[in-house]
């Protein structure tokens, strides 16, 4: 390509050169024509640097904006990628929440206990459209999360009855802070798993949120028999349900949060997650 330019730049300076030396003797020597046929190329040296810039410059250009396309394209693709492995994180529920809320409808209904039973297929009806029908990009009102997950514990309650307790507190003003969907629920299952179904009765998990300056602060604690932490993370093996909360964080804030697991007081275990506050535009 390189020699095609350079002998399609040389072809046209001689032309260019011919055209300016006619022009020149047809207007100022009044129609002189040279003795020798070679003057008429004379400088086409000229010419050829002058058409050699112009070619520079035209193929300098093309190739900034064939630069910036494929940079374009690249910024697409990862973002592309960034969304898709949000939306894998978000949609990594744990089947067995599934498989015991069935099995428990199930245990209803040979029962006979229809009302209740229905009552329960409602909420996972309710719950799974709600965790489906919100696009993982995009964050949530608190306010909202909140009816989901109360959906989602009392779906739980039906199972674990009075052996589990659900304590609220959430600041009014943080009711509209926007918050990752579903981004408490695998925190609350963990709770359920390993705190509210090896306590016999008093399970209690405690849900609180305020803001804290420009902070968003969500803590979830239960009084179950508390976990090996190390270093601020737990060691059970086998785990993704904190792995992916620290994810899906990274991934929509990049450093500017705080995930952290630690004991509760008198017992059980606490997550903290400190998010930027955050409200939708009007």
């Amino acid at each position: 390509m390189l020699t095609v330019v350079i002998a399609a730049c040389y072809v046209v300076a001689l032309l260019w050169a011919v055209v300016k030396n006619i022009n020149y003797w047809e207007i100022y020597k009044h129609g002189y024509r040279p003795d020798a046929w070679y003057m008429y190329f004379t400088n086409t040296i000229n010419s050829l640097i002058m058409v050699g810039c112009w070619s520079g410059v035209y193929f300098g250009i093309k190739n900034f904006q064939m630069l910036q396309k494929e940079k374009q394209n690249a910024l697409k693709a990862t973002t592309m990628a960034h969304q898709a492995h949000i939306k894998m994180l978000r949609y990594q529920l744990n089947p067995h929440f599934l498989f015991n809320t069935l099995n428990a409808i199930s245990t209803l209904i040979l029962l006979k206990e229809n009302d209740t039973a229905e009552a329960m297929v409602s909420r996972l009806s309710d719950f799974l459209r709600y965790s489906l029908d919100n696009d993982p990009i995009k964050r949530v009102p608190l306010g909202q999360e909140a009816k989901a997950l109360r959906l989602y514990l009392d779906i739980e309650k039906v199972r674990f009855d009075d052996r589990l307790d659900v304590r609220w507190d959430i600041d009014e003003g943080c009711e509209n802070a926007l918050v990752p969907s579903m981004i408490l629920q695998p925190i609350i299952e963990n709770s359920i798993k390993h705190a509210i179904s090896k306590m016999e009765k008093g399970g209690e998990i405690a849900i609180t949120a305020r803001a804290f300056g420009n902070d968003l602060l969500m803590d979830v604690a239960d009084n179950g028999p508390g976990a090996d932490i190390k270093n601020g993370q737990l060691s059970r093996e086998n785990g993704v349900g904190l792995a992916n909360i620290r994810e899906r964080l990274q991934s929509l804030y990049q450093r500017n949060f705080a995930l952290s697991i630690e004991h509760n007081q008198p017992s059980g275990v606490r997550v903290r997650i400190r998010i930027p506050y955050e409200v939708k535009d009007a």
